[in-house]
């Protein structure tokens, strides 16, 4: 496919071996990543994990340091950024103040000489419902609208692959989520390979196929969403996917489905299946809203665990929920979510509960992750002195 050809659908995008680096840090570690054609996905870290470096590096905005490109199996790791045939959009709209709305969307098509620009123009902005509004200028729309304006002006070039930079990030929390679900409904509509950087958990789970968190310039787990948040692999996605309820002990006991912790004095199982460890010292949890609060000691139940006594020492209500943390002498502070199905909450400050789980809503983590940075430090003089010697270099050559 030619880069300047429109796509029917979208493409396939591979990174080989990717490493960014820059003076003094490291952005992207050893990436390999794969993301399937006419899929929509999202890349999902805290700022500074090196998820806009990555989408950079794919818009051509940035050169990897080592490493391959490739989109729809063409390698484009030196082609330019506007050969490429990518789309981004951004959180600011950068939309032309003194152009209509049907100008800026047909801009593109325009300088590029293709046919029919403002009929394509229009078919893009009826796919955003924005048809009607095509002869007002930026001004006289609202956020969520010139947002919608940007998302057409990237789609009306048909690109293989768009690339999404936390495009919601300027809306408020109501048209956040409306444009979630619009978004995923056009991204279904035209085929086209979406790939969107948030820090907005409930974001990439509401839109997404699939879902890599990154952490510290590497993707610490990927898969559907159901799958990251119901079974983390790592305390950091465990707790950055959401909540979570975490507690470390010894496999004291395992059998054909389950393994049992000690976690201060109380037996902890597990399935054997919902945990990566199986012997030693491990780190087990479970999500808030799997958790129930109980005024008296539940009975002793093989398919749940328990804990407690322990004492709420905060209640916050926040609409359809109650969040309590309860602290429980040995083990530290839960959180729990409850439902509120009635009037006040279930348990106010200082009252003594119980809190207990299905076994089947707990999971294991593998190994916790390092305290000490992922990369070696390279934030030497020397080291920095060579990499902007070799940058100048590179840039004279390229004169």
């Amino acid at each position: 496919m030619s880069v300047r050809e429109f796509a029917e659908q979208g493409a396939d995008l591979e990174l080989v071996g990717i490493q960014k680096r820059f003076p003094g840090f490291t952005a992207i570690e050893e990436l390999d990543l794969t993301i399937p054609a006419g899929s929509f996905f999202a890349l999902l870290g805290p700022s500074g994990c090196g998820k806009t470096t990555t989408l950079r590096l794919v818009a051509g905005l940035e050169e990897p340091t080592a490493g391959r490109i490739l989109i729809g199996g063409r390698d484009v790791t030196d082609t330019r950024a506007h050969e490429r045939p990518v789309n981004t959009v951004f959180q600011s709209y950068a939309l032309f103040p003194h152009m209509s709305i049907i100008e800026n969307v047909a801009f593109g098509l325009k300088r590029r000489r293709i046919d029919d620009a403002l009929g394509k123009a229009h078919e893009a902005l009826r796919l955003v419902e924005l048809d009607h509004l095509a002869q007002r200028r930026p001004a006289q729309l609202s956020g969520g609208q010139q947002q919608r304006v940007a998302l057409a002006r990237a789609i009306v070039n048909r690109p293989a692959l768009l690339l999404l930079d936390e495009p919601l990030g300027a809306l408020d929390l109501k048209l956040r989520r409306q444009m979630q679900l619009e978004l995923k409904t056009i991204q279904e509509e035209v085929g086209l390979t979406f790939l969107h950087v948030t820090h907005d958990q409930e974001e990439a789970m509401t839109m997404a196929d699939t879902v890599a968190v990154m952490n510290k310039g590497a993707i610490e787990q990927m898969g559907a969403p159901q799958e990251l948040y119901e079974l983390p692999r790592t305390a950091f996605v465990a707790n950055f996917l959401g909540q979570s309820n975490l507690f470390t002990g010894e496999v004291v006991s395992t059998n054909s489905e389950s393994i049992t912790i000690d976690v201060v004095g109380n037996p902890i199982t597990v399935p054997l299946t919902r945990a990566q460890r199986h012997q030693g010292e491990v780190t087990i949890g479970v999500r808030p809203e799997k958790v129930a609060l109980h005024f008296d000691a539940p009975l002793s139940d093989s398919g749940r665990n328990a804990l407690g006594p322990g004492r709420v020492i905060d209640v916050s209500f926040s609409g359809v929920s109650t969040q309590y943390i309860v602290a429980v002498p040995g083990v530290g502070t839960m959180t729990v979510f409850s439902q509120n199905m009635g009037f006040g909450p279930a348990a106010v400050e200082g009252a003594e509960v119980w809190i207990s789980w299905d076994i089947a809503h707990g999971f294991g983590l593998a190994d916790e992750p390092s305290i000490d940075g992922r990369f070696p430090a390279d934030d030497d003089t020397r080291t920095i002195a060579v990499q902007r010697r070799e940058a100048l270099i590179t840039e004279l050559e390229g004169d």
